[in-house]
């Protein structure tokens, strides 16, 4: 008796599972997927990137490797890519048999890594694998962290039920700080700054000797491209004892032209400089050095480098700057020439001459948000970097935070900062892309390699912009 009511059981918890409607994908999002038995989220395991690594699970933290964007395949199946290695769910070496493993693998298209999305009566789907036939599942109902992916035939139970939870929601702040999105290729930079080319593809420009370039067609596989001046830059000897390193280059583009602001000094001296340059294609050896713009000297309250070209409403071209010393200056300029149109300097932040540099400025909705970074850059894995942001209905100030302290006194609003692995992210650069703004930056791995950092910029209710 006992015997028959449990079959019942079971055959009334299979009938429930069929699903009403297919579940609706949005294919340009990334998604967490978070198990119904034990609340924790899809994971790649150690944040591996190499073929075969399993798939666990683990608390959620919103990372790159617990991110996942479906990819259709047709016919109602579709691949789970991992944001964080660029690899799909895969059932291993196409097993058929329940409690087969679970792992990443290159994109292959093959039936092992398509699942149909299944609708459950309660709000979870089902993950069904098309060669299989067999449902995801963490294995033996464990709750514990690092817990298995495996497949199992279909019993419809909680530990089968998956909550997505799409993560491109520009209204709500993740969790925990992201990791950076999935980059690839030359992505060895310092002092990242990037722009959009008339023909949709993007060019970038970073610390190196005469200005190192990288340019990509769709911002995630990025290739070296030289240098903007190869043969180096004698005109900024002056001021870099001798050497072609140049700093934290800016660079837009506008009026059919590129420009470029970029800096010229030695560390931790403000006898520093900031010139322009332009070119008509952006590749390297077509710039053309413009000169000077500012300057400062071991008798000045401020440090010229680290510059920013933000263009307001008005149409009016401002130029901010500036690190340690007195904090960040913003000087106007002339749009004809890319240089100062008058003497006035602006104070727009400052730390009481403690860490902070790397001024952007961007325009979203009413305000224009500024972006520095505080503490110390450049220690490699020890780097203490930190991305903060003020707002002002005014593009030179002042400049509030969240809890309305003003710039100019030391405040600032974090929105990313060292985490796990990624150690010191800074030198920030926002981009309003087609698909929204986009948070540009550098970070330092365990090895203290500085890498590129891309992720996209939500605003959460109040106006105040989250990385995810």
């Amino acid at each position: 008796m006992v015997l028959a009511m449990t079959l019942l059981a079971v055959c009334q918890s299979v009938v429930a599972a069929e699903p009403s409607a297919a579940a609706t994908i949005d294919t340009n999002a990334w998604y967490v997927l978070v198990n119904r038995h034990s609340g924790k989220a899809l994971d790649v395991y150690d944040l591996a990137t190499h073929d075969g690594a399993p798939i666990v699970q683990w608390s959620r933290n919103d990372g790159a490797w617990q991110q996942w964007r479906f990819v259709d395949s047709g016919g109602g199946y579709y691949r789970l890519r991992s944001r964080h290695s660029g690899k799909v769910l895969d059932i291993y070496q196409h097993s058929t048999a329940d409690g087969a493993e679970v792992v990443q693998w290159t994109d292959l298209n093959g039936a092992n890594q398509q699942f149909r999305v299944v609708d459950t009566d309660n709000g979870f789907v089902k993950l069904l694998n098309r060669n299989s036939g067999k449902a995801l599942e963490v294995w033996e109902w464990s709750t514990a962290d690092g817990a298995r992916i495996s497949q199992y035939t279909d019993h419809n139970g909680a530990n089968q039920q998956w909550r997505l939870v799409k993560l491109d929601d520009p209204t709500t702040p993740p969790p925990t700080y992201p990791g950076p999105g999935y980059v690839t290729g030359d992505i060895g930079v310092h002092d990242p700054e990037v722009t959009k080319t008339p023909s949709g593809t993007y060019l970038l420009a970073h610390t190196g000797d005469g200005i190192s370039l990288k340019t990509s067609t769709d911002r995630t596989a990025w290739r070296n491209a030289g240098a903007a001046f190869p043969g180096g830059a004698p005109w900024a000897h002056p001021y870099t004892d001798g050497g072609d390193n140049l700093w934290a280059p800016d660079i837009t583009y506008v009026n059919g032209r590129y420009y470029m602001y970029y800096s010229a000094s030695t560390f931790g001296s403000n006898r520093s400089a900031i010139f322009l340059a332009t070119s008509t294609t952006g590749a390297s050896g077509s710039w053309t050095n413009q000169g000077l713009v500012i300057e400062s000297r071991s008798s000045d309250d401020f440090n010229a480098i680290d510059p920013n070209l933000m263009i307001d409403d008005q149409g009016r071209w401002w130029l901010s700057f500036g690190s340690f010393w007195s904090g960040i200056k913003m000087v106007r300029l002339d749009p004809a020439t890319g240089k100062r149109m008058d003497t006035t300097v602006h104070s727009i932040a400052g730390r009481n001459g403690g860490a902070i540099e790397a001024p952007f400025i961007h325009k979203h909705g009413d305000y224009y948000y500024l972006y520095v970074s505080f503490d110390l850059c450049c220690r490699g894995a020890s780097s203490t970097y930190r991305i903060m942001v003020g707002r002002s209905t005014s593009v030179t100030g002042p400049y509030l935070d969240r809890d309305g302290v003003a710039l100019t006194a030391g405040g600032g609003t974090q929105i990313l900062a060292g985490h796990g692995s990624i150690h010191g992210p800074g030198h920030q650069a926002v981009l309003a892309d087609d698909d929204g703004d986009v948070l540009f930056y550098h970070y330092y791995a365990d090895n203290g390699a500085s890498l590129l950092g891309i992720n996209k910029i939500g605003y959460d209710s109040a106006g105040w912009p989250f990385v995810y």
